[in-house]
């Protein structure tokens, strides 16, 4: 039964990076810290802004896509990890008011979140 992003239960169970689904899982969260691989970086990624928990939301290419906060309405850090190689991290903050910025695998600063998701897809 798919849940609202904010109402699924974080399941704590270890998961490998080959475990991690492609799509969305909907009746859950997968928190960093149960990805046995997971770098360091991403397990901080939400301490700055008050959400230590890091929720899994998909994979894009060979990015894996973690969210810690909500999706809107407050202040959020998107962090795609590579999966082959966990020591390429790529961030986006998102800010309350809805404007954002963040790196992309292609070197260029996206001030659009769907501009820095398509960064990820198209620099492998």
């Amino acid at each position: 039964m798919a849940l609202p992003a904010d109402q699924r239960p974080f399941d704590d169970t270890p998961v490998h990076t080959t475990d991690l689904p492609a799509t969305p899982v909907r009746d859950r969260n997968i928190p960093a810290e149960a990805w046995v691989e997971a770098p360091p970086s991403l397990l901080r990624a939400g301490d700055d802004i008050g959400h230590p928990r890091i929720a899994y939301k998909r994979r894009l290419g060979p990015w894996l896509l973690w969210r810690a906060g909500p999706a809107r309405g407050a202040e959020a850090r998107y962090v795609a990890v590579h999966a082959d190689d966990t020591s390429r991290v790529c961030t986006f903050r998102l800010h309350a008011d809805g404007t954002g910025e963040g790196v992309g695998p292609d070197g260029l600063v996206h001030r659009r979140f769907r501009d820095w998701k398509r960064s990820l897809v198209e620099h492998p």
